[in-house]
C-alpha cells in the first residue's frame, strides 16, 4: 500500500506521477477487498468505479467542486481519497464510516444519499444555485444505468437545457445495477455499446484525445465532437433532452478519463459522458456472482465464500411461500423493483417465470402496474423494501387504496436494517400506511406465521400489507398447509392479570422476556402477539386494558405515529385510563450499527422495558414490590 498510505487529501492524487496511477488502483481495490471481508459492504460497485474516482479527484477539485454519486454505495473509494483512509477499517461499523455519503461524515460529501434515482435532480439544482450565486465550480453528477430506469431521472433531464448551461453527468454503465438491469432503457445503451464502431474505440479514442490534448479549449470543442461522433453515434435520447453526448469510452482507462474530464470542464453547456465498466472488476468471485458482491456481510477473501444463514431468511422464505401458493392460484404474480435476489424471488422467478416482473428501479411504477395487474383479475404481490415502499406512497393511496384493488403489498427489511444506517432503516411505514383507509396492515412473529400471513393475503379481497424484518427469523418451520388467519384477531401467548404487553411481530420475543423479568418481582404479566396494526384487536386490547394496571406496547418502528399511537388513541376513544407504556424507537433518525448495540442504545431492551413498566405501577404496586426488586 506504499501509494495508497500516501493520499490523504485529493491533492496528494494530483501530486502522482501518471505511471503511478495503475499501482494507486490495484493498492485500492486489495485494501476494499481486505476491508470489506471484515465489515461487508457494496464490494463490487466500488470494484468498478476505481479508476473513475481517481480520474474525478485528479481534474476536480473537491469540496468546492461538488460530486454527487448516485445512490453513493460506489462512495467507498472517495473517503480514500478524501481524508478517511485510517477509518476505512470502520465502516458500516457502529460510530464508525457510513456505508453511503454523509454531508455530516466530510466536506467533501456534497450530497447523502442511499436511494437510487436522486443525482441527477440534485446536481442539476446546485448547477442552477451556482448560477444564480455567479459561482464557477463545477458540478458532476455520477449515476449508474440503472438510474436511467427511474422515472425521477428522467423528469431531471427534461429540466437540464433550460435551467443550466454547465453540467457534468457521467452515465457510468456496467449493466447491473444489484440485479442484471432490465427494459428498454438496458437494450438501448446495449445498442450504442454494440455498434460496430465499438470495436475500435479504445485505440482511436485515446489517440484522438491524446493528439488534441495540447491544444486550446476553444479550437478542441468543434473537433472533439466531431471526432467522437467518428466512433461512435451519439445517444439520440440524451441528445435530444438538450444534453451533449460523449462516448462510450473506457471506464477503466485512467488516463482516457483524466484527459476528456479537462476537456468536459471546458464546456459550456450540459454534456453527458458514458463510460464502461466491470462491476466486481479486479477480484473474480465479484466478476463471477456481481448480484452477491452487490452489497454482501463478512467473507473470505480468497475464496469469496460467505458464511450462510442457519435459517432461511424471511426473503426466501417469502420466494417459496409465494412460489407454492402460485402452484395453486393461476391470479398470484410477483413484482419487484430491480431486487429479485433481494426480495427472495429468484426462486419464484424459476418456477413461474412468466409471473414475474422485475421492472427495475422504478417503485412508482411497480405499485402502478399491480394496480393495473388487479384490476384484470390478477393476485400481485408487490415486493418491495420498507424504506424503498415511502416512494410509491401515493400510488398505494391514490391507485390502490382509494380504488380498493387487489393488491398485497409485501415490504422487506421493515424494523432497522441495521448496517445500512438511516437511509435503509424500515421504520416509517406503519406510520405512513396506518392513516390509509380500507388497508389492512399485518406482522408475523414468525417464520411459520409468516407463511400463514402470505397464505391469508392470497385470499383477502383488496389492499393489504404485511411488513416483516431482515434476515432470519426463531427458526419457526412453516407448516406443510398454511391456515387462514381471521383478520384483526391477535394470539395471546401467556395469560396475566396485572400488566399486559401487547408486541407486534419479532419483538414478542422482547416481550416474553420482559414477562420472565417482571415475573422475577413478583408482577404478574400477559404477553399477546398483535399480529394486526390495522385493524386492531380491539376487543382483546379493552379486555386487557379494563383488567390490567399498565399496558406495554413493543414495536420495531419509530413510536411516532406507530403501533404504540394506535393502541393510545383506541383507549382515549373509549376513556380507558390504563397507562400505556411504548417501546419503539426515537423521534429521529437512526444511526448504522449492528442492532443489538443500536437497541442497547435507544432503550429497545426487556430490561429498559421493565423499568418504564414499573415505573408506570401505582404507588401501591411500587411499594409492594420494592424489596424483591432490590
Amino acid at each position: 500500500m506504499a501509494l495508497l498510505e500516501k493520499i490523504h487529501t485529493p491533492a496528494d492524487i494530483k501530486s502522482l506521477p501518471e505511471s503511478d496511477l495503475p499501482q494507486l488502483a490495484e493498492e485500492v481495490r486489495r485494501e476494499l477487498i481486505r476491508v470489506l471481508s471484515q465489515t461487508g459492504g457494496h464490494l463490487g460497485p466500488n470494484l468498478g468505479v476505481v479508476e473513475l474516482t481517481i480520474a474525478l479527484h485528479r481534474v476536480f477539485d473537491t469540496p468546492k467542486d461538488k460530486l454527487v454519486f448516485d445512490v453513493s454505495h460506489q462512495g467507498y473509494v472517495h473517503k480514500l481519497f478524501t481524508g478517511r483512509r485510517e477509518r476505512f477499517d470502520t465502516i458500516r461499523q457502529y460510530e464508525g464510516l457510513n456505508g453511503f455519503l454523509l454531508r455530516t461524515e466530510s466536506e467533501h460529501d456534497c450530497y447523502g444519499a442511499g436511494h437510487a434515482g436522486t443525482a441527477l435532480s440534485a446536481a442539476l439544482g446546485m448547477a442552477v444555485g451556482r448560477d444564480l450565486r455567479g459561482g464557477k465550480e463545477h458540478v458532476i453528477c455520477v449515476a449508474g444505468d440503472a438510474a436511467f430506469t427511474c422515472g425521477v431521472s428522467f423528469e431531471a433531464l427534461n429540466n437540464v437545457a433550460n435551467t443550466t448551461e454547465r453540467l457534468i453527468v457521467v452515465l457510468n454503465d456496467n449493466e447491473w445495477s444489484i440485479a442484471k438491469n432490465v427494459g428498454a432503457v438496458a437494450e438501448y445503451l446495449n445498442r450504442l455499446v454494440t455498434n460496430p464502431a465499438y470495436a475500435h474505440l479504445h485505440e482511436k479514442a485515446a489517440h484522438f484525445v491524446e493528439r488534441l490534448a495540447g491544444k486550446t479549449a476553444r479550437k478542441l470543442a468543434g473537433k472533439l465532437e466531431a471526432g467522437m461522433k467518428n466512433l461512435i453515434a451519439p445517444s439520440v435520447i440524451f441528445e435530444d433532452l438538450g444534453l451533449r453526448y460523449y462516448g462510450p469510452i473506457d471506464g477503466h482507462d485512467v488516463e482516457l478519463l483524466t484527459k476528456t474530464f479537462e476537456f468536459l470542464k471546458t464546456q459550456t453547456e450540459p454534456v453527458i459522458l458514458h463510460i464502461l465498466t466491470k462491476k466486481g472488476k479486479g477480484y473474480a468471485p465479484a466478476i463471477a456472482k456481481p448480484d452477491k458482491f452487490h452489497g454482501l456481510g463478512k467473507f473470505e477473501p480468497e475464496s469469496g465464500e460467505t458464511v450462510a444463514a442457519p435459517t432461511p431468511t424471511y426473503s426466501e422464505l417469502l420466494g417459496k411461500t409465494l412460489a407454492d401458493i402460485a402452484d395453486r392460484d393461476n391470479r398470484v404474480v410477483a413484482i419487484t423493483a430491480a431486487m429479485p435476489s433481494g426480495t427472495g424471488l429468484v426462486g419464484f422467478a424459476k418456477r413461474h417465470p412468466k409471473r414475474f416482473f422485475d421492472v427495475g428501479i422504478a417503485e412508482e411504477h411497480a405499485a402502478l402496474f399491480a394496480a393495473g395487474l388487479a384490476v384484470q383479475g390478477m393476485k400481485p404481490f408487490l415486493t418491495i423494501y420498507s424504506t424503498f415502499m415511502q416512494r410509491a406512497y401515493d400510488m398505494v393511496i391514490h391507485d390502490i387504496a382509494l380504488q380498493s384493488l387487489d393488491v398485497a403489498l409485501c415490504m422487506d427489511r421493515a424494523g432497522l436494517a441495521g448496517d445500512d444506517g438511516p437511509t435503509h432503516h424500515g421504520l416509517f411505514d406503519i406510520g405512513y400506511l396506518r392513516p390509509v383507509p380500507g388497508l389492512v396492515h399485518m406482522q408475523p412473529k414468525d417464520e411459520d406465521e409468516f407463511a400463514d400471513m402470505l397464505w391469508t393475503m392470497a385470499h383477502y379481497k383488496g389492499p393489504i400489507a404485511i411488513r416483516y424484518p431482515r434476515g432470519s427469523g426463531t427458526g419457526a418451520k412453516p407448516k406443510d398447509q398454511p391456515k387462514l388467519l381471521e383478520i384483526g384477531k391477535s394470539e395471546v401467548l401467556r395469560h396475566g392479570k396485572q400488566v399486559a404487553l401487547i408486541a407486534l411481530g419479532n419483538m414478542c420475543e422482547m416481550a416474553l422476556e420482559a414477562a420472565d423479568l417482571l415475573q422475577a418481582q413478583g408482577i404478574d404479566a400477559a404477553v399477546v402477539n398483535a399480529r394486526w396494526i390495522k385493524p386492531l384487536d380491539t376487543a382483546t386490547l379493552e379486555f386487557f386494558a379494563r383488567g390490567c394496571e399498565v399496558i406495554c406496547t413493543f414495536e420495531d418502528h419509530v413510536l411516532h405515529n406507530g403501533f404504540g399511537c394506535a393502541v393510545m388513541e383506541h383507549l382515549a376513544d373509549q376513556r380507558i385510563a390504563t397507562p400505556v407504556v411504548r417501546i419503539g424507537w426515537p423521534d429521529e433518525f437512526i444511526e448504522h450499527g449492528a442492532v443489538p448495540i443500536m437497541r442497547e442504545k435507544h432503550g429497545l431492551t426487556a430490561k429498559a422495558a421493565v423499568e418504564k413498566i414499573t415505573a408506570a405501577l401505582p404507588v401501591r404496586r411500587k411499594a409492594a414490590i420494592a424489596p424483591t426488586a432490590a
